[in-house]
């Protein structure tokens, strides 16, 4: 295969992976708490190819990088509805252990557990599930919840010194090995009847759709002349000899 063909290859596959984190990122435009993700592209050397190609250099989609800068606060005045001002995630307890998320979009299961939207609990200070009895529920600022005005627990809200630890693992962020959450900063505070909306920028994600499609055609063409025109024309002249 021809360097250059195998370049253009990789160049598409690349820009698929820039396609799908857009896509995802204009699908979860209104889902309370997401954070937009970048793909950037780097060069990648592969010295075990240059016996075969006519050049072993290619690019590669880079490690997604999470923007966790705040979305607007949106107030919806639902008494389960809860938004961090400020640094910090809400702890989940899920099946593949503790999970951390913005998304304050809780409900409260029949038992009377404060659940996320996929019925996971969410963890009180103590690391346990919070359990509220009847009426309505209010949050305090500082994570303090009481059900018809009786205490009923306080949220766990945790921070991290460093996010570059943090992976999206659906709709939550696993925290990677030596990364460990310690409490979050006094200058965070919980709003009640709030939701932090996406921080996806609309406009300019579908600027970048549209540049990155065009890329991804261009190339796709660039494949097209590489492989039918200049490598037909080779064979037809090699073969008139």
């Amino acid at each position: 295969m021809a360097g250059g063909t195998y370049s253009a290859l990789s160049g598409l596959q690349t820009r698929l992976a820039q396609l799908d984190r857009i896509a995802s990122d204009i699908a979860n435009a209104g889902t309370a708490g997401y954070k937009t993700e970048r793909v950037p592209t780097v060069e990648a050397r592969r010295p075990d190819f240059g016996q075969v190609l006519q050049t072993a250099i290619d690019v590669a989609a880079a490690p997604g990088l999470i923007d966790f800068r705040d979305g607007s606060m949106q107030t919806t005045n639902r008494d389960l509805d809860v938004a961090l001002d400020g640094r910090g995630f809400f702890e989940i307890e899920t099946a593949q252990g503790p999970r951390y998320t913005r998304n304050g979009q809780f409900s409260r299961r029949p038992d009377g557990t404060i659940v996320t939207a996929d019925g996971n609990a969410v963890h009180g200070e103590n690391g346990g599930p919070i359990v509220v009895g009847e009426g309505a529920i209010a949050f305090e600022p500082d994570g303090t919840v009481r059900a018809g005005g009786v205490l009923a627990g306080k949220l766990k809200v945790v921070d991290f010194g460093d996010y570059v630890g943090l992976r999206r693992e659906g709709g939550y962020f696993r925290a990677e090995p030596g990364t460990t959450p310690t409490t979050a900063p006094g200058t965070s505070r919980v709003r009640g009847g709030a939701l932090e909306s996406s921080n996806v920028q609309l406009p300019e994600r579908m600027v970048q759709l549209t540049e990155v499609s065009r890329a991804f055609e261009a190339l796709q063409r660039g494949i097209t002349t590489l492989m039918n025109d200049v490598d037909g024309r080779a064979i037809s002249e090699l073969g008139r000899r």
